[in-house]
């Protein structure tokens, strides 16, 4: 086990170039099941949740290689296998699995997934689109049994805009016989990658970033070479750093298009100053923070809703730059049940917040945080309460930096690359 310890109060200037998005590259290392062939990717990001799924996928037989941020895979001699339990439990994306696994094999038994701990995770919505294209599932409490004779396209309404059962779906969808229409799917950046790494591959989707989308079934799929999108929530994890440290950030390699709610809700609703140059974006060193009311005077609201609007995964990193903005903001987390339970590691470093129950918070800012012991609870909650570190004074320790190191690539690196006073010890 491994501990930070940040000397907070420091302004954080330099470059930053991102890694790529982790939501994106675990259901793509998931797909390359799907097929034979030998699937270049590049862009990895280097992270603790892709090392799980990969040796999740070594256990099926595919192999892997590569150096840096690139990886070529190969499933031609994967094989049906009762996966390890263990491995299942560290991440929530190891449910991926059950798409590409019944497609190419006609069965899966998948352990119980693991991942975050913020609130009830519900896969039901999964069960019920593979169950649509042909699968029965029984379920023992441990584990999930899955089989199917054969996948038959299906006209099928999710019952949420779930980000993950939308990529199964998919994934069970393209091997199927016929075509299969999903409805109320999932539009977000990483659910785009997907689909266009399996059409690269010889797959054919059609309405790719929209919530329906047609899948035409191909009798199998080929080779080919993809590059993951930036991870835009690195993007505003850093955005979030730059405003509360007081040092101009240069972030680099950004796809506009991913970034205007995140910009909008950055900008207008907590008042930080940055501008874009391109593919560059730019925090400024001079900050004004300061909430804007809505007409009236009236205290505004920030939530989390399915894309295009405000990523959920950015909910944490917005409630700590609130703490030092002028003002008072309800932070509205709809989506899940324990996200905000961190806030009280921010309220014992001097953060004046109300939470009002487990979606709902108000935070009166701007209030001076001080240096404080802390544990990461999951990825996003991790990398909040490391930004309220780095803007502390006094010196802070976080534990559990596992749960960072998820899923964001060498972040203690790239701090340092900006002048934080952050190193990495032995707990």
């Amino acid at each position: 086990m491994e501990k930070f310890i940040i000397e907070g109060n420091q302004p954080l200037t330099g470059d930053v170039t991102l890694a790529g998005n982790k939501n994106a590259a675990l259901p793509i290392l998931a797909a390359t099941l799907l097929t034979g062939g030998e699937v270049t990717l590049r862009n990895v990001p280097r992270i603790g949740d892709v090392s799980t799924m990969l040796q999740i996928l070594g256990e099926y037989g595919v192999t892997s290689q590569g150096g840096g941020d690139i990886l070529r895979l190969c499933a031609a001699d994967a094989a049906f296998a009762r996966p390890s339990p263990e491995l299942f439990q560290q991440i929530r994306g190891s449910m991926l699995l059950a798409g590409p696994l019944l497609a190419r094999f006609g069965q899966a038994v998948l352990p119980l997934p693991g991942g975050d701990r913020i609130g009830r995770r519900r896969v039901d919505t999964h069960l019920l689109a593979l169950e649509a294209l042909g699968a029965r599932i029984d379920f023992d409490r441990y584990d999930f049994v899955m089989r199917t004779d054969g996948l038959v396209g299906a006209d099928i309404l999710l019952d949420e805009m779930s980000v993950t059962a939308t990529e199964n779906a998919v994934m069970a969808a393209v091997l199927a016989k016929g075509t299969t229409i999903l409805r109320n799917a999932a539009s977000e950046p990483h659910v785009q990658d997907l689909c266009k790494l399996l059409n690269v591959l010889g797959a054919q989707i059609e309405g790719i970033g929209s919530n329906t989308l047609a899948i035409h079934g191909v009798a199998s799929l080929g080779s080919g070479e993809f590059t993951i999108s930036p991870d835009y929530l690195e993007v505003g994890s850093f955005m979030g750093l730059g405003a509360v440290t007081r040092g101009e950030i240069r972030i680099h390699g950004i796809v506009p298009e991913h970034m205007r709610m995140i910009n909008f809700v950055f900008r207008e609703r907590l008042g930080v100053n940055m501008r874009s140059e391109g593919d560059t974006l730019i925090v400024a060193d001079e900050q004004d923070l300061e909430i804007r009311e809505d007409v009236g005077g009236v205290v505004p609201k920030i939530d989390d809703a399915p894309w295009p609007q405000f990523p959920a995964d950015l909910m944490s990193i917005a409630l700590v730059v609130a703490t030092q903005a002028k003002g008072t903001v309800l932070i509205h987390e709809k989506m899940f049940e324990s996200r905000l339970y961190f806030v009280d590691k921010l309220i014992g470093m001097g953060a004046k917040i109300i939470l009002c129950d487990p979606h709902r918070a108000v935070v009166v800012g701007p209030a001076q945080l001080h240096g404080s012991e802390l544990s990461s609870p999951d990825i996003r909650a991790g990398m909040a309460l490391l930004i309220a570190a780095l803007a502390a004074k006094g010196t802070s320790t976080i534990a559990n930096i596992g749960q960072i190191d998820r899923g964001y690539q060498a972040i203690d690196q790239k701090l340092r690359g900006l002048g934080a006073r952050i190193e990495r010890v032995k707990a």
